[in-house]
């Protein structure tokens, strides 16, 4: 392929893809015009080209055989991304616009399948930054098994966004016989989640510089798909699951209570959370509970398939962490209670404003 590089069109023809050739994102990239079609052409085109998205039309079509193949119902998810800074240890926002919505679809018990991506993007950008989201977001994908088949580019004056703003939107099918929900969890059944929490929200926090940690932590954003695949195979009845991001291991523990209408008791010593991050969190002021992560879930398990279900996670890369952290109970419907490592218990509430900004 030359520098330049062609495309084939829906009716064979080739035609030549366009080149940007100025260093930053100017306001005629979302013009329209020719600078928007070359933008689209060298960054996104480049980076996620495939069968699907090649005829360039304003909508992807999809096979529902191959749909159908995978399931018996479709799962339809959407998230918009506006971390500061773009790049952190451990990723960068097209790494994390990726593998979220892929976990938002997965931990409705769906094999993620299409993807789309819509970019905001702020006069003055360098176009090599924009280029750099796009490979990572393509490589993210390419490793989950799932393909961007369309998208939208627009472009803002200086000042309207901070950068690049991202939204992705996601489509997969949901396994036969596979029925999660909040409201599902009942007593007795048993709180996992598959490893240390906080990681995203301190690496992000170390990131902007707010604080010097000696021990780097990296964001733990990942794509869980393949831990959710392995965690449905050993235990399909399982309750729920949801991916612990903005408003962390508190928000997601709440939402159980509240739609349940049951009681959480989780255990202090039994929540694994890194010593740098709790040491932070107490300079700071912070509640670790609440801090986001981008590669946890947490798990409602029978109690009955409780050790199949730790086995499954910590069978998988993702989950050699994982630990039993709780149980839901009939007491204090719709509350959640830390039971602390000195012997007391304390009412953890779902989050109120904002701990950090701009996390995801």
């Amino acid at each position: 392929m030359s520098s330049i590089g062609k495309l084939i069109t829906n009716n064979g023809s080739r035609r030549r893809r366009g080149k940007v050739r100025v260093p930053t994102i100017t306001l005629a990239h979302g013009g329209g015009g020719q600078a928007m079609h070359d933008l689209i052409d060298d960054v996104f085109l480049e980076a996620f080209d495939n069968e699907v998205l090649k005829p360039l039309d304003d909508q992807a079509r999809l096979s529902l055989s191959d749909l159908t193949a995978c399931g018996d119902r479709l799962a339809f998810t959407t998230d918009s991304y506006v971390v500061n800074p773009l790049d952190f240890p451990g990723g960068n926002i097209g790494k994390l616009a990726i593998c979220g919505t892929v976990n938002d679809l997965a931990v409705g018990g769906a094999i993620p399948l299409y993807l789309t991506c819509a970019v905001i993007v702020e006069e003055g950008l360098p176009v090599e930054k924009l280029r750099e989201v796009a490979r990572t977001m393509a490589t993210t994908a390419q490793e989950a098994g799932v393909q961007i088949v369309t998208g939208d580019t627009k472009v803002v004056e200086r000042g309207a966004c901070d950068k690049l703003f991202i939204n992705t939107a996601g489509i997969g099918v949901i396994r036969e016989r596979i029925d999660l929900g909040a409201d599902k969890a009942q007593p007795g059944d048993v709180i996992l989640v598959n490893g240390l929490l906080g990681d995203h929200g301190a690496a992000i926090l170390n990131a902007r510089g707010d604080m010097s940690l000696t021990t780097p932590i990296e964001s733990d954003c990942a794509c869980l798909h393949g831990l959710i695949e392995g965690l449905l195979s050993a235990v399909p009845n399982t309750r729920f699951m949801r991916d612990a991001t903005r408003g962390g291991l508190a928000t997601v523990l709440n939402e159980i209570a509240d739609a349940a209408q049951v009681g959480i008791e989780i255990h202090e010593n039994r929540t694994p959370i890194r010593a740098e991050v709790k040491g932070f969190c107490e300079l700071l002021g912070l509640d670790p509970l609440y801090l986001a992560n981008e590669g946890k879930i947490v798990c409602v398990v029978p109690p009955d398939h409780v050790d199949t279900a730790l086995a499954a996670l910590q069978a998988h890369p993702l989950g050699r962490g994982a630990a039993r952290i709780g149980e839901v109970t009939d007491h204090r419907p719709g509350r959640v209670v830390m039971q602390t490592v000195f012997g007391g218990r304390r009412i953890v509430d779902m989050l109120v404003g904002e701990q950090l900004p701009r996390i995801c």
